[in-house]
């Protein structure tokens, strides 16, 4: 009997070990996954066998470093044999490995595996980091002052902006040209959003007919003879291990092929070429977003131009405050307007970065620029620009393009090299009235 009864433990114990595995091997995995990226877009295929271990068949980091983003796989590790202790018995044996088994990861009060989530990934910044929002005394938000003092106190520490190309009132002084050959009263006008992080919004970096010109980049390539201007990346659809969900279309373009963004961009922040990383388009459908994510890309990527400096995104189309797609800091909050007629009591900013909570937002408007700095100049991380895009009710396409440390070799499209573009970037400087 007694010995019937060990068996019967033994037996009960092996079958909850092995109901365990698949769990907590799917937790170790993406644990394993996360270390090193800042984006958080892991995943694990996982395929199971019946009363088997788990058999990891692919494991895949995506960290937002551009293209060239690094894959690594899990290799398994070589199980060493334990000496067979002779005072230990079958089922002893067994208890103790158990208990090994159940320490990693810790598990909740189901027997199941602690998963990561949002706040343990991104933890609440401390009370004690700085974030400075923007307070607009006596104004609203459809009259803003520039404040050049202001904006070049906001900067100091990253990458900045071209105060050069500005005017007092915040209008770039460049004079476009139309195609037709008239000459454009479209003027950019920079906002200040944030001071510090700095985040900045440049109304009419694109003009309407730009807009439209970038988003037919992305439809079917009627002249074969000539490779297309953007190469189409399906975004990774990602498991229910993931935290970040990035859910969008992107199209990564050939410098020659968008001369106007790269050259504006240039005037913007005065930067080289061979800092650029491949220009993109992002397309997101109807409920597409990319949840909570950093810019900034991982350690192990930094030999190919160092840390991205900014993110500069261009809105190509407009979307309605209620069909969400807008773009949201996190631990950041809209500008402050004191208004006099207010008594006293300050009041959110109801302008395009309109929040509906306390979180800085910008609203999608067409031809409208968002820039704000992933790392300090030094390309040391800044934690407090975590962002991600909402779910987007509608259609919403945008341009995007990072500047970093250093020179940037591109991945895609083959053969897609900076110097391509040099010439059409100094046409357009001219026709924008910038040389």
């Amino acid at each position: 009997m007694a010995m019937n009864h060990r068996r019967e433990r033994a037996s009960a114990i092996y079958k909850k070990t092995q109901q365990q595995i698949p769990m907590l091997s799917a937790a170790v995995s993406f644990m394993f996954c996360l270390r090193g990226t800042t984006d958080v877009n892991a995943f694990s295929t996982l395929q199971y066998h019946s009363q088997q271990q788990p058999i990891i068949t692919s494991t895949t980091c995506f960290a937002g470093g551009g293209f060239g983003a690094s894959k690594s796989k899990l290799s398994s590790k070589k199980k060493t044999k334990k000496p067979k202790s002779k005072s230990i018995g079958f089922l002893e044996e067994l208890e103790v490995s158990s208990a090994k088994q159940q320490e990693l990861p810790k598990l909740d009060r189901f027997g199941l595996p602690l998963v990561p989530t949002e706040d343990t990934i991104f933890p609440p910044l401390d009370s004690d980091i700085s974030r400075i929002p923007v307070d607009y005394n006596d104004g609203d938000a459809t009259d803003q002052n520039f404040n050049r003092e202001e904006v070049a106190d906001a900067i100091k520490n990253h990458l900045g902006v071209n105060l050069d190309v500005f005017d007092t009132s915040g209008y770039s002084i460049h004079k476009e040209e139309q195609n037709n050959g008239e000459s454009s009263s479209s003027k950019w006008l920079l906002k200040l959003l944030h001071q510090d992080p700095p985040v900045f919004q440049i109304d009419n970096f694109f003009t309407a007919e730009e807009c439209e010109s970038y988003k037919t980049m992305v439809g079917p390539n009627e002249n074969n003879s000539e490779p297309p201007k953007a190469v189409q990346m399906n975004s990774p659809t990602f498991s229910s291990l993931s935290i970040s969900r990035r859910t969008s279309t992107t199209w990564f373009c050939r410098y020659e092929g968008v001369p106007t963004l790269l050259s504006k961009a240039q005037q913007l922040l005065n930067v080289d070429l061979s800092q650029m990383e491949e220009p993109q388009i992002v397309r997101y459908r109807t409920g597409e977003e990319f949840s909570w994510h950093y810019d900034e890309i991982p350690s192990t990527q930094l030999s190919n131009g160092g840390q991205r400096l900014a993110t500069l995104l261009v809105y190509l189309n407009d979307l309605e405050e209620d069909r969400g797609g807008g773009t949201v800091f996190r631990d950041l909050t809209p500008p402050i307007i004191n208004s006099g007629n207010n008594n006293g009591k300050s009041k959110r900013n109801k302008g395009s970065a309109k929040s509906n909570t306390k979180q800085l937002t910008v609203r999608p408007k067409t031809g409208t620029a968002l820039l704000f700095f992933p790392s300090y100049k030094d390309g040391t991380p800044d934690i407090r620009t975590l962002h991600k895009g909402e779910v987007a009710l509608d259609t919403k396409m945008i341009a995007q393009l990072w500047i970093h440390e250093r020179d940037y070799q591109a991945g895609v499209p083959e053969g897609n090299i900076q110097t391509d573009a040099m010439e059409g970037v100094e046409q357009e400087a001219k026709r924008l009235g910038f040389l």
